[in-house]
């Protein structure tokens, strides 16, 4: 299928997902939208062309935890592509640009380009192993242990953790009131340091017991 699109969205997407792009419909979606709802029927894969998309799960007291956040170039619904129900709830964090897929264009367009049924096969593993660490994590480790390792993960490489205490609470799957103390009292000890509102810099190494 010709690759006619001039948009430079699509120019930036890597060759075999702009092929798979141009099968798709373009749609702009607000911060906030629901693109995807746990339990629901759909055969929709989405791909990110500009924005954020964060994948969650709630329970029925309307607590979070979040599975990943996924901007331009990623795409998400793949899952559900067995016909089974959602696994997991999709939000747009930001005002997002997506191509939706059909299931019947994606199958169309592995029937042309085989190769991408192995690219859409490593990011299902990949995904599934992170879930499977993520379900370890929450298992094994306690509240402190599962933010110091999102606090490490985040903040490699000198970057500054840019997450909300609410966002944190979603990522970490415990309340927000839990995320505030232990951020309190980590920059009282002289570990992190505030920013701003949402933003900080890791002064040193977290210890491994709190």
């Amino acid at each position: 299928m010709p690759d006619a699109s001039p948009d430079p969205e699509f120019q930036a997407l890597p060759p075999s997902l702009r092929l798979l792009a141009a099968r798709g419909t373009t749609r702009s979606y607000r911060k906030g939208a629901l693109l995807i709802e746990e339990g629901s029927l759909g055969d929709n894969l989405y791909l990110i062309l500009s924005g954020t998309l964060r994948a969650f799960s709630s329970d029925a007291r309307g607590r979070e935890i979040t599975y990943g956040l996924y901007g331009p170039g990623e795409y998400v619904g793949e899952m559900s592509l067995d016909g089974a129900p959602r696994s997991a709830s999709v939000v747009c964090e930001n005002n997002c640009r997506c191509v939706m897929i059909t299931r019947a264009s994606l199958l169309t367009h592995i029937s042309e380009h085989p190769e991408f049924a192995f690219e859409l096969l490593t990011k299902v593993i990949r995904r599934a192993r992170a879930a499977t660490l993520s379900t370890k994590q929450l298992a094994l480790n306690d509240v402190y242990g599962r933010l110091r390792n999102l606090v490490e993960e985040l903040t490699v490489d000198g970057r500054e953790l840019a997450l909300t205490h609410q966002g944190m609470a979603q990522r970490l799957g415990c309340s927000r009131e839990m995320v505030s103390k232990l951020i309190k009292d980590l920059e009282q000890g002289g570990y992190l340091t505030r920013i701003k509102a949402g933003q900080y810099r890791r002064l040193k190494n977290l210890p491994a017991r709190w």
